[in-house]
């Protein structure tokens, strides 16, 4: 699975800009190959450069589903709206996602690694 992660930092403007989130999720969801989406509110930053306050990831197949659903119509209309909502403050990157669940984990430690 491939996964586009969007990262946005806090703005003064936000409580402004929140009102078109909707209007930037409505355009993601509509882009083609989405598997599914996730948004997080970042509650506590421990480290790093610079603090983000949400987290948003689009989740495709692969990286060439992942394109071609930012080049779709659909996903450059999103792209501006990112944009102006977020006034450019906003950290973009593609990532292999790799996800596993704790039974096939536990599958693979010993029993006294168990617990």
């Amino acid at each position: 699975m491939y996964k586009l992660v969007i990262l946005i930092e806090p703005s003064d403007a936000w409580q402004e800009a929140e009102e078109r989130w909707p209007e930037f999720l409505d355009l993601a969801e509509s882009m083609p190959g989405l598997l599914r989406e996730s948004t997080s509110h970042v509650e506590n930053f421990l480290s790093g450069a610079t603090p983000y306050f949400k987290m948003h990831e689009l989740f495709f197949d692969n990286r060439r589903a992942a394109e071609l659903a930012l080049s779709s119509p659909q996903g450059r209309q999103a792209g501006m709206i990112l944009q102006q909502i977020t006034g450019g403050q906003v950290t973009l990157f593609f990532a292999d996602h790799k996800e596993d669940d704790m039974a096939n984990i536990r599958k693979y430690k010993p029993a006294k690694e168990q617990g």
